[in-house]
């Protein structure tokens, strides 16, 4: 069967992969051997072959090979011996190092980035999906066109085809990815436009929002099912969603609420990617309450951690009101580590989505975190401002409305972030309900 491509960065099932880290001090060993565990699971991810990995101690990173000439040579040798079609460093290169590199391996060389960016070209399904992986392909292959055509002479000039005599191939693919980014940036706008409008309509019903965060491969998907009885496709893989769904979830304290599954994250995450994803990584930015789930089980559950809230300040929401829901503790590893990440953080819950424990208390968690960003209000406009109806059944939910004597009568449910634009006009449920009676009486006489 015909391999999938992805771009130029497709790795073919069954290729024989050699994976690098590099390191500056003896301190750095640990993390980097976990990130080669991790490296090598993306690798699996695309059906390639791992049949070594080594962690490389040097002082700088160099700028012509990234490795010492020295190193480059040995492993050139360890290469061939070894039988590799790729090296896979784990961390990202320049276009220069990674010609240099190629030449003296004598094989393909690609980093971490290319990795992550291949395994999201394979998942993506949606139009939004494929939209937003294509900018972010696109914008890593730009700088990298020259690698793909080395082997060109310069081509003949043709009238409407070439653009010039003795354009080179390269300078058409180059001019060919720009027009292709405008036009695809011009697409995500539209997207971005079509979910404000989607978010305008939930605020606009009174709908809070919470959305599932977490590192890649948490368990996500698996809680979001539990949560709402949807039909998300769940694997034991990376990068299985990618893109979001919107469910609703029963509160215990009946606040309508509608919660998200989204895009995992990971160590060294691409920032092309978070680029690319901004439209989607808005409805994050909007949410009332994050649900951070935590794989429990994980020995690197506190550097996933600290790698999700470094995602979430580059997004400039890292001090967002958030939840942590420590999944897996139907695990040995997940149970005892849940208990104690649970004791160190004031809002989380250890919880087994595959189980259903824990469930219960975390929902009632989520009810009053976002009890506490609603709030009711009762309102009294003036008849001369009437207009400012049309404003309030867009900022929250009118539980009864009716007209007093001086004024339009509203019985509201809206955030604590919007109090402040009607607090003029804001009134006590004793002189709403006199008012309401009033004005009840008198029809009623």
């Amino acid at each position: 069967m015909k391999e999938k491509t992805t771009g130029w960065a497709t790795t073919p099932p069954g290729e024989r992969c050699l994976l690098l880290s590099v390191i500056r001090n003896k301190d750095d060993e640990w993390p980097a051997n976990d990130s080669l565990q991790e490296l090598a699971r993306l690798v699996h991810a695309l059906g390639g072959t791992v049949v070594q990995q080594q962690v490389l101690k040097q002082r700088a990173v160099q700028s012509s090979h990234y490795i010492g000439k020295g190193t480059a040579e040995i492993l050139a040798g360890v290469i061939q011996e070894q039988q590799c079609d790729c090296v896979i460093f784990d961390d990202e290169m320049t276009p220069a190092q990674g010609r240099n590199l190629e030449a003296a391996f004598n094989c393909r060389v690609v980093d971490r980035t290319q990795v992550i960016l291949d395994i999201f070209a394979r998942h993506a399904k949606t139009r939004e999906g494929i939209l937003q992986i294509e900018l972010a392909l696109l914008n890593y292959q730009l700088p990298r066109l020259r690698r793909l055509w080395t082997h060109l002479e310069r081509q003949t000039g043709g009238i409407g085809i070439r653009g010039g005599p003795g354009e080179k191939q390269m300078e058409v693919d180059r001019r060919r990815i720009k027009e292709r980014i405008t036009r695809i940036q011009k697409d995500l706008k539209d997207v971005r436009r079509h979910r404000q409008e989607l978010r305008r309509g939930r605020k606009r019903h009174g709908w809070a929002t919470a959305y599932l965060i977490g590192y890649t491969n948490a368990g996500k998907s698996t809680l979001l099912n539990a949560l709402t009885e949807a039909d998300v496709e769940v694997k034991d893989a990376l990068f299985v969603t990618l893109d979001t769904t919107v469910r609703k979830v029963e509160l215990p304290n009946q606040l309508p609420a509608l919660i998200s599954d989204t895009v995992g994250f990971i160590n060294k995450l691409p920032h092309h990617l978070i680029e690319a994803f901004r439209a989607t990584l808005e409805e994050v930015m909007e949410a009332d309450v994050l649900v951070h789930v935590v794989d429990a089980s994980c020995e690197q559950v506190e550097e996933q951690i600290s790698a999700v809230h470094r995602v979430l300040d580059e997004l400039g929401i890292g001090d967002r009101q958030t939840i942590m829901a420590m999944n897996k503790m139907d695990t040995p590893m997940g149970a005892m580590q849940a208990e104690r990440l649970s004791k160190m953080h004031r809002l989380a819950v250890p919880i087994s989505a595959k189980t259903g424990e824990g469930l219960p208390n975390l929902l009632a968690l989520l009810a009053d975190q976002l009890r506490s960003s609603f709030r009711e209000r009762y309102l009294r406009i003036p008849f001369a401002e009437a207009q400012k109806q049309a404003a309030i059944h867009t900022h929250g939910t009118v539980l009864e409305q009716g007209t007093g004597p001086s004024g339009i009568l509203m019985h509201v449910r809206m955030q604590e972030a919007m109090s402040g634009r009607y607090a003029a006009y804001e009134i006590t449920q004793t002189v709403y309900d006199e008012e309401k009676s009033k004005v009840d009486g008198e029809y009623n006489a």
